[in-house]
């Protein structure tokens, strides 16, 4: 068994990745109250807005803050063309469909990438990485620090947006009922076209943030968005708050395992099992709750 020394990086690793999925976690639920879509394409787009960004540092004369914003912006414009095309035509059709309709964008963006970037090493450290803090043995990157940080502050602005905010109210009048939000005045279409270019955003900067903390990678960012949804599965795709929380729990415990060497190649399984005992509970704590109401 390793010593509590030899956990204390991944510790900070946890946190940081826990930040990002949090982050992710946020633009899945907002996107879902809004629409009604579970995106199971943010991580390919993060992933290819990622490649595009480090193609543009290593291949042109692009300035890299400036690659770092088509990394950002890509998401937010794939996602919205996808919204704009895709949506009014899914938008009466089950929650299922709608899924399955962004795994197809998801497996068309992984094809581009295999196509465009052929399997093999890479990397994109951004400025950020270059620079922090020791506490310590560890050292504290300005990357990981924003990844936590970010997630914190994307989950409090987001919260106040759709609380204090017009736009905000109508998002939670269409997650209530899309058709009585439609009969009130609400327009419908400009409303999901902001969450989806919202979520695509996150997309983006949760996909740059992941290139530099775990590797530029297209399967591996891809399919890092199943710890986010199992973030947002926890939070039953409502809360942001829970959302938060459980997205740095799935991250503190898949980082703290790695050192554990008997357990270590499970590690795969930490957000399917975390968000199973969290659903598990949940479901449990309402049915007990039933119980009593209706004794």
């Amino acid at each position: 068994m390793p010593s509590f020394e030899d956990f204390k990086p991944f510790f900070v690793t946890g946190l940081s990745l826990g930040g990002v999925y949090a982050l992710s976690g946020t633009g899945i639920v907002v996107l879902y109250r809004a629409t009604g879509v579970l995106n199971l394409a943010f991580g390919a787009v993060g992933a290819m807005g990622a490649l595009i960004s480090w193609a543009l540092i290593n291949h042109t004369s692009a300035n890299q803050y400036v690659a770092y914003a088509v990394c950002i912006l890509f998401g937010g414009i794939v996602t919205l063309a996808y919204g704009i095309i895709f949506g009014p035509p899914l938008a009466g059709r089950d929650p299922l469909v709608k899924a399955v309709g962004t795994l197809g964008l998801a497996l068309i963006l992984l094809g581009f990438m295999s196509w465009f970037w052929p399997p093999k090493s890479r990397s994109m450290f951004l400025p950020t990485s270059n620079s922090g803090y020791q506490i310590g043995i560890v050292h504290v990157t300005w990357t990981q620090i924003i990844g936590l940080v970010a997630a914190v502050v994307v989950t409090i602005g987001t919260g106040a947006f759709l609380r204090f905010t017009r736009l905000g109210t109508a998002m939670r009048a269409l997650a209530d009922d899309r058709e009585i939000a439609a009969t009130l005045g609400v327009p419908v279409r400009r409303v999901e076209a902001v969450a989806w270019l919202g979520s695509g955003l996150l997309a983006g900067t949760a996909g740059l943030l992941l290139s530099d903390l775990v590797a530029l990678d297209a399967v591996t960012l891809t399919f890092l968005v199943i710890s986010s949804l199992a973030a947002a599965l926890i939070a039953r795709l409502q809360s942001l708050v829970v959302t938060l929380f459980a997205g740095i729990v799935i991250g503190l415990v898949d980082a703290l395992i790695t050192p554990i060497l008997s357990i270590s190649t499970y590690r795969d399984m930490t957000p399917f099992v975390l968000a199973t005992i969290g659903l598990l509970w949940i479901s449990r704590r309402r049915v007990v709750s039933v119980g009593r109401a209706g004794t």
